[in-house]
């Protein structure tokens, strides 16, 4: 997985938190002691956790160590530790009345597996919550694999960003084996957003990394300025001179 940047990622942190707040309202709050938040990033989704829970044991957990020093100093009240989720889960002996997860499992394999591991780790009557984007009905997605396949940067992009996200039926097929008190639903965020150039920086903190990992120099930005030509055909000004950013996210909850 590359490496992530905090300080790429913390640019639009108010937009990536808003889901965050909407999955945590989501939740009973009743008789919540133990939370565990996976892929915390920067802690802001820790924080909105203990805002909720404010007398729960409320834990961030990343595996990146750029991602947690942000964290740490971001919220030095709060706990955080390192574990990546798509290896250490099984290995966890504690059990949570909430585990957490925003806009983090689409990095990792085998939702199935993932899904059901989480679980495990929710005591009796706990709630997994869990946030996704809806990478395949995301039009930047299109645009940034359109770009990277084109005989211009093919050659240069030997490795193509993998997508782990799963059908809405097939995560409901998952949970309904799971647990007999599941919802799921979608929400659109229309983010207002200042410039063509602001949509390139958001994905520069998130999907853009694995291109631009692999390329150097004038190369790098050269890309970028490629994915911005086709992003400005894409997305229209409006007439305050700002543009409409759509983004899809996938939300379910699960009770144990």
């Amino acid at each position: 997985m590359p490496e992530w940047n905090a300080e790429q990622y913390s640019k639009f942190e108010k937009e990536r938190t808003l889901p965050a707040i909407d999955l945590a309202d989501s939740i009973n709050s009743e008789n919540v002691r133990t939370v565990l938040d996976v892929g915390c990033g920067i802690g802001n989704s820790t924080a909105v956790l203990k805002r909720r829970f404010p007398n729960a044991r409320v834990i961030g957990a990343d595996n990146s160590d750029d991602m947690l020093n942000a964290a740490g100093k971001n919220y030095p009240e709060l706990e955080f530790i390192k574990l990546d989720a798509g290896k250490d889960i099984v290995s966890i002996s504690d059990r949570y009345d909430v585990v957490f997860s925003n806009a983090c499992i689409q990095w990792i394999p085998d939702h199935r597996l993932l899904i059901k591991s989480l679980m495990e780790l929710l005591n009796e009557k706990g709630t997994l919550a869990v946030q996704i984007p809806q990478q395949d009905k995301h039009p930047m997605h299109r645009i940034i694999k359109s770009v990277a396949e084109s005989e211009k940067w093919t050659h240069k992009l030997p490795v193509s960003r993998v997508f782990y996200t799963l059908t809405e039926e097939e995560y409901f097929d998952i949970l309904s084996e799971l647990s007999d008190n599941f919802r799921m639903w979608e929400t659109v965020y229309f983010h207002t957003m200042p410039s063509h150039k602001s949509i390139v920086e958001w994905y520069k903190g998130t999907g853009l990394r694995p291109y631009l990992e692999q390329l150097s120099g004038s190369d790098k930005d050269e890309f970028e300025n490629d994915v911005l030509t086709e992003t400005q055909k894409y997305y229209p000004i409006q007439q305050n001179g700002k543009i409409i950013f759509r983004f899809p996210r996938l939300f379910f909850t699960a009770v144990k």
